[in-house]
């Protein structure tokens, strides 16, 4: 018996159908359920020597680690961070970009019973600030690299409850020792294999994480013991991970994304997790790791599947290659059709947030992936598209992707606990029996979802209701166009009307033919009423830390303007 098997009673390949796997799919556990002990010291005994994490660093240095070391050295990981003080219920705060070391971490976190709070690298004295203070951190463990420790000494003296500072190894290590930092790598060699288990319990918080933050200050995510079996549906259903396969999920360690695809439910489906510690993204460098580690599920954003199709795909050997997914911004068609056609995999797309896991996609066999379709609800969750008083609408019409939902009572497992901190937030999104995700969809005949926007996106123009996907999508077709964001700019006479800020694919620039070919390509290929009547050429679109399109700070600008 595979390891899953026991949170969910029988082998995937079991279920006969979607009907099936969305009526009899149930997750069990015990009341200490705890992934690190569970699950990781257990395949530590039961699989000591198989491949458990592929780490190449930017230099594509190599390390790899079985299942017994993960259980070692996040044992010895555990054992430091106690030596330190550090216990039970404290929150650290992680910022060690994709470092093997972070998957030690987090799992001598989790041992302890200590919250883990990632961060990305990209943060700067305010927001270490924001998050030191908002989530009461005690320690922080933060990579050498760049000058993150830096960032965080200029924020130190605003960060009150930060007692303890761990940094990795640097070329100016002496300097920063001086100034109270200590070598994390050296604690952790020092330390002893053996620990003792820690009580904690599935209902305990064991992760806060942060929002994106592309309205307001980010909000804190809270998330119990029981999140990683979410990600059963995530790992074992939607990646379709196999044990003795390789995953490769291209995301930083700061965002909950890399919890989607580069720990939890890889590692409840036995698969060895593929990292790649690179600086800056290059496509020619992913393909080459596809192709040299012969990675057998892979998992990337839109964006970065458009840029790996700009390269000579078809010059790779990519036959290791069965299953491919996508999630973080809906997909669009063309994307979809160029790499089934040169790869020879479809793209299965997943839709979920920090505060979910993967809560709708295409599950193969059980589905059919449908170029720009969000999918179906995944086994455990409970969908409905609501209108504005919570009461589900018609196939075709839009609505709110709600989750059936009750704060502090029944919830799937994988949905947060709540925000901390924030009840008036709690308050919007938990209501009506249903969590409110504020994400805009409609539902076909057949039961797939179809993303339209986020609430705050939704563009009203003459009476109409324009989502900013359906534009960006039928944009993102031409070859003119790398990448697009739509928004609604003010107009007196339509309230708003369309506007395309673009950023120009090699070899084109901007002129006013473009403008009219791009307006009337936009008119053939949807809805003429959704033509952008605005269009902006600029080199890069405003985003968050963790990638995604700041829509409110194009929409901000355009209104000051």
């Amino acid at each position: 018996m595979v390891i899953y098997e026991k949170y969910i009673g029988k082998n995937r390949d079991e279920f006969s159908s979607y009907n099936d796997i969305k009526s009899n799919y149930k997750v069990s556990y015990p009341d200490n359920f705890n992934f690190a002990y569970d699950v990781i010291d257990c395949l530590g005994r039961e699989r000591p020597n198989e491949l458990a994490l592929v780490w190449v660093g930017n230099d594509f240095s190599e390390k790899k680690f079985t299942f017994s070391e993960m259980s070692k050295y996040s044992n010895k990981t555990a054992n430091y961070l106690k030596s330190l003080g550090i216990q039970k219920g404290d929150r650290v705060l992680v910022v060690l970009r994709r470092s093997y070391l972070f998957w030690h971490t987090i799992l001598a976190l989790h041992k302890l019973g200590a919250i883990c709070v990632q961060a990305t690298h990209l943060l700067m004295k305010k927001d270490y600030s924001y998050r030191c203070n908002a989530a009461k951190i005690k320690a922080v463990i933060i990579t050498g690299d760049l000058d993150c420790a830096e960032r965080f000494d200029e924020a130190e003296d605003e960060c009150n409850t930060v007692k303890i500072k761990l940094t990795t190894k640097s070329e100016n290590w002496e300097e920063r020792s001086s100034k109270g930092w200590q070598l994390f790598e050296e604690g952790i060699e020092s330390a002893s294999e053996d620990f003792e288990r820690v009580d904690t319990k599935a209902t305990e918080i064991s992760l806060l994480l942060f929002s994106s933050g592309t309205t307001g200050y980010p909000k804190m995510i809270t998330h119990d013991y029981t999140y990683p079996l979410g990600h059963l549906t995530t790992g074992v259903f939607w990646h379709r991970v196999e044990r003795g396969g390789l995953h490769f999920t291209i995301s930083d360690t700061g965002w909950a994304k890399s919890l989607w695809g580069k720990i939890y439910g890889q590692w409840l489906g036995e698969s060895a997790i593929f990292v790649y510690d690179f600086d800056k993204f290059d496509a020619k460098n992913i393909l080459k790791l596809l192709e040299k580690y012969k990675i057998t599920t892979f998992c990337a954003p839109p964006t970065m599947y458009r840029f790996i199709l700009n390269e000579d795909v078809a010059s790779y050997d990519l036959s290791s290659l069965k299953h491919c997914t996508t999630a973080g911004e809906a997909l669009n068609p063309d994307v979809f059709i160029k790499w089934k056609e040169l790869v020879g995999v479809s793209i299965y797309e997943g839709f979920g947030q920090t505060e979910t896991t993967v809560c709708c996609g295409v599950l193969y066999p059980f589905s059919e992936p449908n170029p720009g379709a969000m999918g179906l609800p995944m086994p455990g969750y409970d969908i409905v598209v609501a209108d504005e008083n919570g009461e589900e609408v018609p196939a075709g019409i839009s609505g709110e992707i709600c989750i059936k939902a009750i704060r502090g009572g029944s919830r799937p497992t994988g949905l947060f606990i709540g925000y901390a901190e924030n009840e008036q937030e709690n308050q919007r999104a938990f209501n009506q029996g249903l969590y409110h995700t504020g994400d805009i969809v409609y539902r076909d005949e057949r039961g797939y979802l179809w993303y339209v926007g986020r609430n705050d996106d939704i563009i009203k123009s003459s009476g109409y209701r324009i989502g900013p996907f359906e534009v960006e999508s039928v944009l993102l077709e031409h070859p003119a166009v790398m990448e697009a964001a739509v928004t609604g700019v003010p107009d007196a006479l339509r309230g708003f009307s369309v506007k395309a800020t673009i950023v120009l694919a090699k070899g084109f620039e901007p002129s006013n033919e473009l403008v009219k070919e791009l307006q009337n390509y936009v008119k053939k290929n949807t809805a003429p009423y959704k033509y952008p009547r605005v269009v902006e050429f600029v080199h890069d679109l405003p985003k968050t830390t963790s990638g995604k399109i700041r829509r409110a700070e194009i929409r901000e600008t355009d209104q000051n303007s």
